[in-house]
């Protein structure tokens, strides 16, 4: 590999399956914030979808080998951070019980503010988390992670036309639920 030349997800696959920690790493901190929305998308949990991550990315060291394609590691840690979401989800579904309500500690200074922006972030997560997941997925690594459909595609294992049609699906469904001022201030936040 050239000096300056980007870094590829194979090549550091290759590397920490020679034992290189910091390959391996490397390749968490460039997947991370794919496997939370993903993760979030099907738990609707930011906690559980942070258990559901640091899970999958130990099952991922563990099983390095049985990435057939290097290329393509995005889309094989985000099925198995999928799976352990679903499995996640289940076994806390089993196990439910009430659910504590969130204390919002706001600033003196900015108190009304802080209550607005709690009340919108949890109507928008209320809203967000009656999609149904595939639909979760594509809006939240669209929208919330920048990520293009060819990207999402390819990760999630489905047509760039079929990720455009999710993504229209959650927003019109957003936009219902949420109403069009709302969605506007979550696309433009």
């Amino acid at each position: 590999m050239a000096p300056g030349e980007p870094v590829t997800d194979a090549s550091l696959v290759q590397q920490a399956r020679h034992g290189d920690a910091a390959a391996f790493e490397m390749l968490v901190r460039r997947h991370y914030r794919a496997a939370y929305a993903v993760a979030l998308g099907v738990s609707g949990n930011g906690m559980d979808a942070e258990d559901v991550c640091q899970d999958a990315f130990v099952k991922a060291l563990r099983r390095l080998d049985d990435c057939r394609n290097p290329e393509r590691f995005a889309a094989w840690l985000l099925r198995i951070v999928r799976n352990r979401a679903h499995n996640f989800r289940d076994y806390r579904r089993i196990r439910a019980g009430v659910p504590l309500d969130d204390v919002n500690v706001s600033s003196p200074s900015d108190a009304g503010r802080d209550v607005i922006r709690s009340e919108l972030r949890a109507k928008l997560q209320a809203a967000i988390a009656e999609l149904p997941p595939r639909e979760r997925e594509v809006v939240l690594l669209h929208d919330l992670e920048g990520w293009r459909h060819r990207a999402i595609a390819e990760s999630l294992d489905i047509s760039e036309g079929r990720s455009r049609q999710h993504l229209f699906q959650a927003r019109r469904k957003l936009r219902e639920l949420l109403g069009s001022e709302l969605l506007k201030e979550y696309l433009h936040d």
